[in-house]
Order: C-alpha cells, then structure tokens, then sequence
C-alpha cells in the first residue's frame, strides 16, 4: 500500500536528523567544555534531546509499517505517536536540567568570557540544521508524514536556537559576560517549549482529537457531490498519520443499493483525490425532510 511505502521513505529523513544531530553534539559539547560557554553547552545538550526524539520518529516510522494483524485491525500507525509522547518526556527532563544550571549560574554569578571558537560552532550547527531543515520538510510533503513534518519544524527551530547561543557568546565577548548563561537560559525553557508541544500535539492524537476546521472542509466536499442531498454526521480521528472518516450522508431514497453503493465509492474518491484521506466509511440513509 502507498501509506507504507511513503512510511519507509520518511525514514531516511529521521536517519539524516540522527547523524546531523550525533555529529553536532558531541562537537558542540566539547568545544564548550574547552571554550567555557554555557549558551554552546546548553545547545549541545539540545542537540542530544534531538537525537532521541528523531530515534522515537524512526523506531516509530518502523512500527507503524507493520501490517494488521490478528489484534491490531487497523494497523499499527500510532506507535509514531507513542514514541513522540516518550520522547516528550525525554526532552522536558533536559531542558528542565539546562534551566535550573543556568540559573544557578546566574544568581550565583558564574560568568566568565567563552571563546570565540564557540560562536562559530554554534553558527555552523545552525547552517548545518537549516540544510537538514530543507531536506525533511520536502520530504514530509512527499511522503505526506506528519510526523517527519514535525522533525522539520524542529529541524528549523534547532537552527534558530544555534544563531541565539551564538549571539550570547558574540555578546559576552563584548563583556556583556551574563549574556552567554542567559542564552542557555533561553535554550532550555526553548526545549521545554519543543517539549510540551510535542506532548499536546501526541496527547491530542491519541484521544482522537481532530481539528474542527478540516471537519468542515471533509463535510462541505461531500456536500459538493451532486447526489447527496444532505450530510448527516461527520466523525474524523487520526492512527498515526493516516486520518480516518466516517460519515452519514442522506440520498435519493427511490435509488437501488447498487446506486447508493456508487455514490458512497465516489464520496471515497473524492475524499482520496482533494484531501488524500484513504480510509473514509461512507453509510448511507434515505433522505426524509423530518431530517431537516
């Protein structure tokens, strides 16, 4: 099937953020260790967070292509999901540890001057994650996966962190020394904000939640279709990436089954050529004004 054919595509997304972010924060961590930048650290540890995020995106993208079986019917697509709600947690325990480091630096009065070496790694890294930025969001419109959408979106959001630590350390160089700690400050309440987003959007996911605008979207273009004279319900809810719909449409009580059978294929197709959801059950009734 197409889902998981596109499922193992996004995997070398999620292989591409892994090497990038293992490569950048075992760099970061030692340059900072040597340069004496708390922003650089912070950004370093950062980047670790990253790495197990993006392996909870691959060992998801790998469950999630495993056929239904006897006791998961449609499938396995939220796994995706579950590892984004671990990986969540695994982040907020970092960025929560950032936070409280750097502040402390700060009442305490730890400042001291990082090297110049610092900034230029962390605008390297930042380069270095826009690049991995381009390469995953092209390819999440490709595969059509959320979820390797999201690791773009954090691609992005990486980058920009690695262009703020780096102007913390261009500014204590300056000797504005407590710009450097406020930098990592900042960083870590970033990934508790990464975190947290991560978590709302699983949490959501996993208890069905579906956006109310794309609701109406699915309702209004099977309203379009000129045999329906009325939509009755429309229910949505998401395994993993693949969204599925189920709704009651009212027709021509005078039409056959066989009739009604078309009408209900051709909803399908509509819903699979304008929105791309695939998996749509259409049950059909006969319309009566009492309805109304």
């Amino acid at each position: 099937m197409g889902e998981y054919e596109n499922l193992k595509r996004g995997e070398r997304g999620a292989w591409v953020s892994i090497i990038a972010y293992l490569i950048l924060a075992v760099t970061k961590l030692f340059v900072a260790s040597i340069g004496n930048s708390e922003a650089l650290r912070a950004d370093g540890l950062n980047n670790t967070t990253d790495i197990v995020a993006s392996v909870a995106v691959l060992i998801g993208l790998k469950i999630s292509r495993k056929p239904p079986d006897e006791d998961h019917h449609y499938g396995h697509f939220k796994a995706e999901t579950i590892a984004s709600l671990i990986a969540a947690f695994i982040m907020v325990t970092i960025g929560l540890e950032v936070i409280f480091g750097t502040f402390q630096d700060i009442i305490n009065q730890e400042v001291s001057e990082p090297s110049l070496l610092t900034a230029w790694t962390a605008l390297t890294g930042a380069a270095i994650m826009f690049g991995v930025y381009k390469y995953n969001i092209n390819l999440s419109s490709k595969v059509n996966s959320n979820a390797l959408y999201a690791a773009a979106q954090d691609n992005k959001s990486d980058a920009l962190v690695s262009v703020g630590a780096a102007i913390g350390i261009f500014g204590a160089q300056l000797g504005i020394y407590w710009l450097d700690p406020l930098a990592g400050l900042i960083v870590g309440i970033i990934i508790c904000k990464t975190a947290w987003d991560i978590f709302y959007d699983a949490s959501h996911r996993l208890t069905d939640g579906f956006d109310e605008q794309e609701i109406e979207s699915i309702r209004k273009l099977i309203e379009a279709h000129p045999d329906v004279w009325a939509v009755k319900d429309v229910k949505g809810r998401l395994q993993g990436n693949q969204t599925l719909v189920d709704a009651t449409i009212h027709i021509n009580p005078s039409l056959t089954i066989e009739q009604g059978h078309v009408i209900t294929d051709e909803v399908e197709k509509i819903l699979e050529e304008e929105l791309h959801i695939y998996h749509a059950h259409i049950h059909i009734e006969p319309y009566d004004n009492k309805n109304e």
